[in-house]
């Protein structure tokens, strides 16, 4: 299946300055405001209470805040779970006071006198600790700073090392822009996020393989005029097969953050952001910056032969 009839010739790699620019101001400001605003890190990564309700008939959020704030309970989110239809609310405090440790015992029979019969019923509670959730948040960058390691040896050895420049830069452009987005609206970052990241990383490494693919398949069948006209050529070609992929996916993102429910429907988001940042970020980070080691670095120009002067 193809979009366009004929291979189109959209000149990405002449604009390529412009390109970078935009990027590195993206940037720039995801960067300020994680600095500045920070991110609104969620009970799993800052300690805190979570209680899950199923309620015998339809509530409102607001009903419920209503009755924290009658018991005194501070610094407590509620947010639906699932459709309204299905009664499940979670209540989430942050960092408790010492007369609030017992949350379920405060809040459970106060639900019950307003909502009872047959009664409220807590489906579940989790407790995180102020240390665990630091020592969570510490893994959880870990574990991002591991995959682009992992990724930079991979495309290393999968292509040649000096590919593997451009698609790092490239994939730390998405998890920090991606990052901004979340610091900007003060989105809760949570353990789910923070996979949604990670899928950011493979989705986009992804679409930037299948450009150095095509890349490195005209650099073994021809001989190239010029490399930009390669790699201008490389894009174009597999624009039908990315933009299919992209659009496909964002789509089925799309539909999981309209009507997937409260607790997948960040996750959805923070992916749907990757997805159009991967896709931006291949031919207005990745391809340049190859451009680049290609252009000053005297290995990569022997990879295609003699550069024409």
């Amino acid at each position: 299946m193809k979009i366009f009839k004929k291979t189109p010739k959209f000149p990405f790699v002449r604009y390529r300055g412009a390109f970078l620019i935009c990027s590195g101001l993206l940037v720039t400001v995801s960067l300020l405001l994680l600095f500045t605003r920070g991110l609104n890190f969620g009970t799993d990564f800052k300690g805190g209470v979570k209680l899950q309700y199923l309620f015998p008939k339809e509530v409102s959020e607001g009903q419920i805040r209503d009755i924290l704030s009658g018991l005194q309970v501070a610094d407590a989110s509620v947010v639906r779970y699932g459709a309204p239809k299905d009664r499940r609310l979670i209540i989430k405090v942050a960092k408790p006071s010492a007369s609030e440790e017992n949350l379920s015992k405060i809040i459970t029979p106060e639900l019950n006198k307003t909502f009872g019969d047959p009664g409220v019923v807590l489906e579940q509670e989790e407790t995180v600790g102020p240390k665990v959730g630091q020592e969570l948040r510490k893994k959880g960058m870990l574990a991002v700073l591991v995959s682009l390691f992992c990724m930079l040896v991979y495309i290393g050895f999968r292509f040649d090392f000096f590919f593997a420049p451009g698609a790092i830069v490239a994939l730390f452009h998405d998890v920090i822009v991606t990052l901004g987005i979340f610091a900007l609206f003060q989105f809760e970052f949570n353990l789910t996020i923070l996979a949604a990241v990670l899928t950011i990383v493979g989705y986009s490494i992804n679409d930037t393989i299948i450009v150095f693919d095509r890349i490195r398949e005209h650099a073994r069948l021809i001989i190239p005029n010029t490399v930009d006209e390669v790699v201008n050529t490389s894009i174009n070609e597999t624009l039908s097969r990315t933009t299919i992929t992209s659009a496909t996916v964002f789509f089925v993102t799309a539909f999981l953050y309209f009507f997937g429910g409260e607790t997948i429907k960040y996750f959805a988001l923070a992916f749907m952001i990757g997805i159009i940042t991967g896709t931006y970020s291949t031919f207005s980070i990745a391809c340049p910056i190859y451009l680049w080691c290609y252009r000053n670095i005297p290995k990569v120009e022997t990879y295609f032969g003699k550069k024409e002067s």
